[in-house]
């Protein structure tokens, strides 16, 4: 019991100390605080006070600095003021300068202004005095020469107008000598590998054929009895065969080739087997057509080969093949449609054309005449009908349509083709005209030779290849000739047709006659 006597005391006693300890602590902080604020502010009184000693320096210093760089910045000032200032009397002496150099000049202007116009009124003076003599002289030179002004500017034209003609008339005749050797030289050179590659063979134009009979005797069986068998032939066919004395021989005649071609081929049928009848020719007759339909076909599968043209339509091809049976002023007209496609095909490769479709304008050129027989218009609308109905190039129609100069040519493959089909007609040999269109030509001519002034006479020779011109040599120079033979070849090829070319000779000729007596 004792122990919890002493721990009671003990307890009480705690409680009684830590109170009274802690208010004496308390008091004793608080004393120590007041001491430490006592101390701070004193501290902050000096701080202040040694800021504002400070600052006071700071302040002395910066506002010595201020005024020592204001009194810089006007020295500065001050010094560039015055180079300013002695710029600007610089400048202003310089203007002083030119202002007096350009009143010295001004003066020196009018000064020169004066002289001018003393020197026009001189020249003005002069001129009247030159316009006078000019006056006189022109007067002095009419009453010398014998002549007015008007006249001597006439003679004086004249003899201006015929120095102009003859040299004129020089350069035209050197420029077509150029010309001519230029142009001879390639047109040989074309028409040689022309004859190379194209030999063609030509027929004369004909409207009969002619069968071989093995005798005599084989007429009146071609005939038959009252004439029947004839009378079949002639109905199967559309010819007409001519039975006369010539030996041995019985004539087809017909306008339409292929007709007479399918006749001929019959009639040799009927003569080989001998058994000669009304229902044997029919039978003989239509054999005889379906060979030259298989010909036609072949021929022209053969002429689309020989030019190397493939993809053309095949009722193309078969007219094509009919061509082989017609003919042009004795030209055959597929060797002539081969011809200038070769022709073609060479022309476009030298100007580097398409080669292929030159040959194939070549080749579809005179297409329309293998229907012209049958059906209304020209060859050439035919022909550009049936290239458009079967599809063919835009190019290859215009070559069609323009190769006799009935439409414009729109390609440079539309105009070899008028050369090629032009070279291949007037090449020697390649076509015979009728004797009425030849003599009719040649006096054409002559005609126009002969409507021109000065011309004597004229002569068409050369069969129709050269015209001789004699003109009067009093009223023509040989300046004159060039510029005659040049306008005389301009109105042949604007009124003419002609294959080839016709040689324009112009011939001045005088002659002196005296008599020795």
């Amino acid at each position: 019991m004792e122990w919890l006597w002493v721990l009671g005391a003990v307890v009480i006693t705690l409680i009684i100390a830590v109170p009274v300890t802690a208010v004496v602590a308390t008091n004793r902080r608080k004393k120590y605080v007041e001491a430490k604020l006592g101390d701070a502010d004193t501290k902050a009184r000096e701080i202040i006070d040694e800021a504002l000693k400070t600052a006071e320096a700071k302040k002395r210093e910066s506002m010595l600095e201020i005024k020592e760089e204001s009194i810089r910045t006007k020295n500065e000032l001050d010094k560039e003021i015055k180079e300013r200032r002695a710029e600007a009397q610089r400048y202003e002496r310089r203007v002083q300068q030119k202002e007096e150099n350009i009143d010295k000049k001004a003066d020196a202007i009018e000064r020169k202004e004066a002289s001018l116009a003393q020197k026009e009124e001189s020249l003005n003076k002069m001129k009247e005095e030159v316009s006078k003599l000019n006056e006189q002289r022109v007067q002095e030179l009419e009453r010398i020469s014998g002549l007015t002004s008007e006249q001597a500017k006439e003679y004086l034209l004249k003899i201006v107008e015929d120095e102009v003609k003859h040299e004129t008339a020089v350069m035209i005749k050197e420029l077509e000598s150029r010309a001519k050797e230029e142009a001879d030289k390639k047109a040989k050179e074309y028409v040689v590998n022309a004859i190379q590659r194209c030999a063609a063979d030509h027929v004369s134009e004909t409207t009969i054929s002619v069968v071989q009979l093995p005798s005599d005797e084989m007429k009146g069986r071609i005939i038959g009895r009252e004439g029947r068998n004839i009378r079949t032939l002639e109905t199967m066919t559309g010819v007409d065969l001519i039975i006369d004395d010539t030996p041995e021989a019985v004539i087809l005649s017909g306008f339409d080739p292929i007709r007479r071609e399918v006749a001929r081929i019959a009639l040799e049928k009927l003569i080989v087997d001998g058994r000669i009848h009304p229902a044997r020719i029919e039978e003989m007759v239509e054999k005889a057509q379906r060979e030259v339909e298989v010909m036609i076909k072949e021929e022209g599968e053969a002429a689309t080969l020989e030019v190397g043209v493939h993809g053309i339509h095949p009722e193309l091809v078969r007219l094509l093949g009919k061509m082989k049976f017609r003919t042009s002023y004795g030209q055959n007209a597929l060797k002539h449609s081969i011809e200038v496609a070769q022709l073609s095909g060479l022309l476009a490769a030298e100007m580097g054309l398409d080669v292929r479709l030159a040959k194939r304008a070549g080749l579809l050129h005179d297409i329309g005449k293998a229907v012209d027989h049958e059906m209304e218009g020209s060859h050439i609308q035919l022909g550009s009908e049936l290239c458009r109905k079967y599809k063919e190039n835009a190019t290859v129609i215009n070559a069609v349509e323009s190769h006799h100069g009935d439409v414009e040519a729109t390609s440079l493959i539309a105009c070899i083709v008028q050369a090629a089909d032009t070279i291949s007609a007037a090449r020697p040999g390649a076509r015979r005209e009728t004797l009425e269109t030849y003599t009719s030509r040649l006096r054409q001519l002559e005609e126009i030779t002969n409507n021109f002034k000065g011309v004597e006479k004229s002569f068409a020779i050369q069969a129709g290849r050269e015209v001789r011109v004699m003109v009067v040599p009093e009223q023509i120079t040989d300046a004159d000739m060039v510029v005659m033979a040049r306008d005389i070849s301009k109105q042949i090829e604007a009124e003419l047709e002609y294959p080839g070319q016709i040689k324009v000779n112009v011939i001045r000729e005088s002659r002196v006659i005296d008599y020795a007596k």
